[in-house]
């Protein structure tokens, strides 16, 4: 009934990819897409378009998952508003994340540490403005 989707971005849809920005983005998936799906690298890509794609709060019934991860990877990449820089940084961090991950250390994710610097008298002005 529905495009082929799955739980997560499958790196097999990593070529897919290549044409849809400029040459930098174009030399990463070149790059990606030469590897095995467990190379760090590989990992690394995939984890970074699990991300981008919000693809944990993808399911069954929704739009996205309706889609499919192929229309979804690929609208999010095209209709992503920073540079190709710019998403090579969210590899690098991605990158960083899985070396971490490998070598038995925590992984920080980003939002944690957003809410972290939210100061208390906005925390309480949010809390308050919903009650």
């Amino acid at each position: 009934m529905y495009p082929k989707a799955d739980l997560l971005f499958p790196p097999r849809l990593i070529p897919s990819l290549r044409n849809l920005r400029g040459p930098e983005w174009a030399a990463l998936v070149d790059h990606v897409a030469r590897l095995p799906e467990t190379d760090p690298d590989s990992l690394a890509f995939s984890l970074m378009m699990v991300r981008l794609d919000a693809c944990v709060k993808c399911h069954e019934g929704s739009f996205k998952y309706m889609r499919g991860c192929q229309l979804c990877a690929t609208q999010t990449v095209m209709q992503y508003k920073g540079t190709d820089a710019d998403l090579y940084a969210l590899y690098q961090k991605a990158r960083r994340d899985i070396d971490a991950y490998l070598a038995g250390m925590p992984v920080v994710e980003e939002e944690a540490e957003e809410e972290a610097e939210v100061p208390p008298e906005e925390e309480e002005l949010e809390d308050s403005f919903f009650t």
